[in-house]
């Protein structure tokens, strides 16, 4: 059972000298590099934290900003609140992807426009993307059309982000552009965060599909409750921005004292000589 005691970043020094695994690579928005999701690739890290992607005085804009569009249920998740439309939401229902592709371009500029007078972080990392992969980044199509990316979600006090991991495929089985990953990370960037909980909480063992199925009873996700202590946990600060393995089962601890304010997106990898690709 999970509790607020056990492994954290401060003390994950002690499982890489154990196994000869770096958990949590730490770098600045200036030194990330093609290597650091290489590392990720390999297994090599569990989570990149770039330190400070975005700047404080950003971030309290940019929060408020989010707060002020309004956040609203997933359509299939009604425990957590986000802003715009997410992939998952669709579960391949023609009527709900025709809304995920007409609302996305609509999505972009809202966010971009909640960010002002700063530029997007989200554009800046993706054009940080682009510029240290040797084959590019841009963003991901799906039926000849550009999908949405820059989710913004909110957890809020005393909610729990269930145990989960985020699988292209398994959203969209049978469709080239998803059963061609041989990766996925997920990409946050954090614009409000509490002072107690919140943390990013992750296990390295895979689950299958029906293992997964067997195991959420119904939900969205695992209780965490229902599975052993996670072996990685990341306490993000305001402004950081973490890569990580979303293939991996992951949850978002509960936040005690104010919401966790983000925005997301996946990154898809396709081996090194192929561009990465976003979307949300």
């Amino acid at each position: 059972m999970y509790t607020s005691s056990v492994k954290t970043i401060d003390n994950c020094s002690n499982c890489q000298s154990n196994c000869g695994q770096s958990f949590v690579i730490e770098t600045d928005k200036y030194g990330l590099s093609s290597s650091h999701i290489k590392a990720l690739v390999s297994g090599k890290a569990c989570v990149v934290r770039v330190s400070a992607f975005a700047n404080q005085h950003a971030c309290d804009v940019i929060s408020n900003g989010q707060a002020a569009m309004g956040f609203e249920p997933y359509i299939n998740v009604s425990e957590v609140r986000k802003i715009g439309m997410a992939f998952y939401e669709t579960e391949l229902k023609a009527d709900l992807l025709d809304a995920y592709f007409d609302l996305a371009e609509k999505n972009r500029q809202e966010f971009r426009r909640a960010c002002e007078p700063y530029g997007s972080p989200l554009d800046s990392l993706r054009a940080i993307l682009d510029d240290i992969w040797p084959a590019g980044a841009g963003l991901q199509t799906m039926f000849g059309r550009k999908m949405f990316v820059g989710l913004s979600r909110m957890v809020e006090p005393n909610t729990t982000f269930l145990a989960h991991h985020d699988i292209f495929a398994e959203d969209a089985p049978g469709i080239e552009e998803a059963e061609s990953l041989t990766a996925q990370f997920a990409a946050n960037i954090y614009f409000s965060v509490p002072q107690k909980g919140g943390e990013l909480l992750m296990w390295h063992r895979n689950l299958t599909t029906s293992e997964f199925d067997e195991q959420r009873k119904g939900k969205y996700g695992i209780s965490i409750e229902d599975l052993p202590a996670p072996d990685v946990i990341v306490k993000p600060n305001t402004g950081d921005l973490l890569l990580f393995d979303s293939r991996k089962i992951h949850a978002v601890a509960s936040p005690q004292d104010s919401p966790r304010r983000a925005v997301s997106f996946f990154v898809g990898y396709r081996g090194e000589d192929n561009p990465l690709t976003y979307w949300s």
